[in-house]
């Protein structure tokens, strides 16, 4: 049973500056010098939380603000598999933004404590010392969404960001996750999702789906079930647990017409075997607004994208933001 597959079933679903700054020129395919980038890591706080983010930027942007392109990786990734595509859209005059989701990568998490507190007499909200737990490497739809749209936040109070020219790169599950935040935030005027997860409403919930999702919510919220374990493989080979009864809240295949003036292209595998492409891109495509595009990449499965069609995906999302970003 595939990975994605296996999640149907399981769900009936399926701000400080660092110190350091990086700048580098590298050669494109013909051996001729590229355009100098520079990389700067950063802080972004999301609902009290750090959060880790790279920023990329060409060299030659002498402090003009920049088309702005925030990318979010796909279930069990980091912000450092990013790199290659983030600095692909560097070169091409964009500021990128690519980050870590609370509790993966080098971003913080959300705590909760382990023991009764002692010694606080009332609940004045004030400081206090108490034992607590990371909750690490889980998979929360909708916490995640919510980071995306602090990152989004922090970019519009950057000096070097054009506020009216930000859009959204996700793949995989981030796929879903952009078209879920495009349509609540305005402010996004393009997005590019690549062989992405839609979700789908609880009408199609299957009744043990729906049942299971129940369950787990119920145990949770009388403290019997416990968050998954850092390193958790609970749907297929993927690394994250999900929290199943979130995506009884998450359905991004249901908000696409929603997402009003937000440009978007789907890009999709031919031979995507994680999940059914008519209800996923397909569908989100025919449901979106104009402008819109729906791309099938031939001979690919899933994880092709990231191998040889990363160079072609790189560059139909470059010609998109470029269409829609810059002009």
């Amino acid at each position: 049973m595939t990975c994605w597959r296996k999640l149907l079933l399981l769900t009936g679903a399926f701000m400080c500056i660092g110190p350091a700054m990086v700048a580098w020129a590298e050669t494109d395919q013909t051996g001729s010098a590229a355009t100098a980038i520079e990389e700067r890591r950063v802080d972004i706080v999301s609902e009290g939380v750090r959060i880790h983010a790279d920023i990329y930027t060409p060299k030659s942007s002498d402090g003009r603000p920049l088309p702005t392109i925030i990318m979010s990786h796909g279930w069990g990734g980091t912000a450092s598999m990013l790199r290659p595509q983030a600095t692909d859209f560097a070169r091409a005059g964009y500021l990128v933004v690519a980050f870590d989701y609370r509790g993966w990568g080098e971003s913080d998490s959300r705590v909760v404590l382990t023991k009764p507190v002692a010694d606080v007499p009332q609940k004045t909200g004030q400081r206090f010392t108490a034992e607590v737990r990371e909750i690490r490497e889980v998979v929360d739809p909708l916490d995640q969404a919510t980071d995306i749209f602090n990152v989004i936040h922090w970019a519009a109070g950057e000096a070097a960001v054009d506020k009216t020219r930000m859009g959204l790169w996700g793949t995989s599950f981030s796929g879903g996750l952009v078209v879920y935040v495009a349509a609540r935030d305005p402010r996004i005027k393009a997005l590019v999702s690549q062989v992405g997860y839609m979700g789908q409403s609880i009408a199609s919930v299957s009744a043990s789906g729906l049942t299971k999702m129940h369950e787990d919510a119920t145990r949770r919220a009388r403290g019997e079930l416990d968050y998954p374990p850092p390193g958790a493989k609970e749907v297929g080979n993927l690394r994250g647990g999900p929290i199943r009864e979130k995506f009884l809240l998450y359905a991004p295949i249901e908000d696409v017409a929603r997402a009003k003036n937000c440009a978007m292209l789907f890009i999709a595998a031919e031979r995507e075997e994680l999940f059914d492409n008519r209800n996923h891109p397909e569908l989100a495509y025919a449901r979106a607004g104009e402008p819109r595009k729906y791309v099938v990449i031939p001979g690919i499965a899933h994880y092709g994208i990231y191998g040889q069609a990363r160079e072609q995906a790189t560059r139909l999302a470059i010609e998109w933001f470029d269409q829609h970003l810059k002009q």
